[in-house]
This record gives C-alpha cells, sequence and structure tokens, in this order.
C-alpha cells in the first residue's frame, strides 16, 4: 500500500501546474481511479485515469480514492489564491466606460435618408398642386362625329371605310339596341338606312373582299355626319 502511494504521489501529473481557486484541475494516473467524494473538492469528471476535480478554498486539499485496488489518501493538490499578499479585498474603482464615436457610415446613411424624404415630400406638394385636366365625356354621337371628321379629313388614313363601318357599328352600340354580334345584313334589315347600308358593305368590302372598295369617301363621310341626328330620333322612335 505505501509503495502504491508513492507510485501514485510522483507520477500523477496535474494541468495547470499551478491552480488557483475555481480552475478545472485535470489530473492523469497511471491506472484507472476511483476518487472518493469530499467536501474539499468538487469532482467534475471521471473517464479511467483522468479525473477533473475544483475547489473554492485557497488551500491545498488532499485527494483520496482508489487505483488499481490499492487505496491512497493523501495525494496533495496545491491551489493558490487568485488575491495578491496582504490585499486590501478593497473593490476596484468603476471606470466610466469610454464613448465610441458613431459610425461615419450610419451618419452617412442617415443623411441619404433625410434627403430622400424630403425630395419625396416636395414631390407630393408640387403633385397636389399641379392643375389635373378634367377630359370632358363625349356623348355617343360626339364621339362618332369626332371619328368621321378625322377619317374624312386625313385620305392617307388606312383601312378607313372599315374603321367608319367600325364607327358606326360602336355607335349604333352604343345608342341602343343594335348589338355588335348583329351580321351586316340583320343591321341593314332592322336601321332600313341606306347610309347605315352602304357604310357597312364598303366596309366589309375592305376587310374581307381581295377586290378592295369603290365609292367616294369624303361623300360618304359626309352623309354619315348628317344622318346622326336621324338615328336618334330613329332610336328614340
Amino acid at each position: 500500500m505505501i509503495a502504491a502511494f508513492f507510485f501514485t504521489l510522483f507520477t500523477a501529473t496535474f494541468r495547470p501546474a499551478a491552480p488557483t481557486v475555481g480552475d478545472p484541475i485535470a489530473i492523469d494516473f497511471p491506472a484507472p481511479v476511483v476518487l472518493d467524494k469530499s467536501p474539499d473538492y468538487e469532482i467534475v469528471s471521471q473517464r479511467g485515469a483522468h479525473v477533473v476535480v475544483r475547489t473554492f478554498e485557497a488551500k491545498p486539499f488532499v485527494l483520496s480514492g482508489r487505483m488499481g485496488g490499492v487505496a491512497f489518501t493523501n495525494l496533495i493538490v496545491p491551489v493558490r489564491s487568485v488575491l495578491k499578499e496582504k490585499d486590501a479585498m478593497a473593490p476596484a474603482p468603476l471606470i466610466a466606460p469610454r464613448r465610441e464615436a458613431f459610425p461615419r457610415s450610419v451618419m452617412i446613411a442617415i443623411a441619404i435618408a433625410v434627403l430622400l424624404a424630403i425630395g419625396l415630400i416636395v414631390a407630393l406638394v408640387r403633385r397636389k398642386k399641379t392643375p389635373v385636366e378634367v377630359v370632358p365625356q363625349l356623348t355617343p354621337a360626339e364621339r362618332f362625329r369626332r371619328i368621321v371628321m378625322e377619317l374624312r379629313d386625313d385620305e392617307e388614313a388606312l383601312r378607313r371605310w372599315a374603321r367608319l363601318a367600325d364607327a358606326l357599328r360602336d355607335y349604333l352600340a352604343e345608342t341602343g339596341g343594335v348589338g355588335r354580334e348583329l351580321t351586316t345584313l340583320e343591321v341593314v334589315a332592322r336601321m332600313r338606312s341606306e347610309v347605315v347600308a352602304r357604310i357597312l358593305r364598303q366596309g366589309d368590302l375592305e376587310k374581307f373582299s381581295p377586290w378592295g372598295t369603290s365609292g367616294d369617301f369624303e361623300n360618304m363621310a359626309d352623309e354619315a355626319l348628317a344622318m346622326v341626328p336621324d338615328v336618334v330620333e330613329e332610336r328614340a322612335a
């Protein structure tokens, strides 16, 4: 037993070599060891020949236990205090934390955000002050007259007959009773108007016939303008 004690004393290694209060102290033995529990130290872990202990008293303490079936009781672990000799135990003076400089990048980002906000407010104010142009709502008759006059005055306009026929169909549909889904024959039969018949037929020829159209467009446009009141009277009747 004495031989085992000296063997343990001279072969066990400590880390750290000079532990202080509260430090985890790793001890490696030459063989698996089981430490005894003691109020002088705390067993943090035990794995085979490696153990970790610690104490919160500033004085050496003695380990005891069994290694390889042999008991030992006098393994002294040195522990020193973290305080200096004859320490007055006075608390350290409080030092105000150093004020860190505000990051320049944050200042730049804030300045950009402020400028953008000011620009947005100015734009909104100017937008409110800008008068809004109110476009008067055209009646079906006024809209039809405008389209007819534009087509009549523009000799270079493409597909004038087809566009005139479409405008006439829109006008008849808006004034009631003549749907856009009706064929030319159905519209002509319902309206009983020579002007309507000629415009719709010329429009169909321009859309579908390879031989094109014939007739005086300007004269027919004038007749279309002149017939608008008559169409309104027919729809009212």
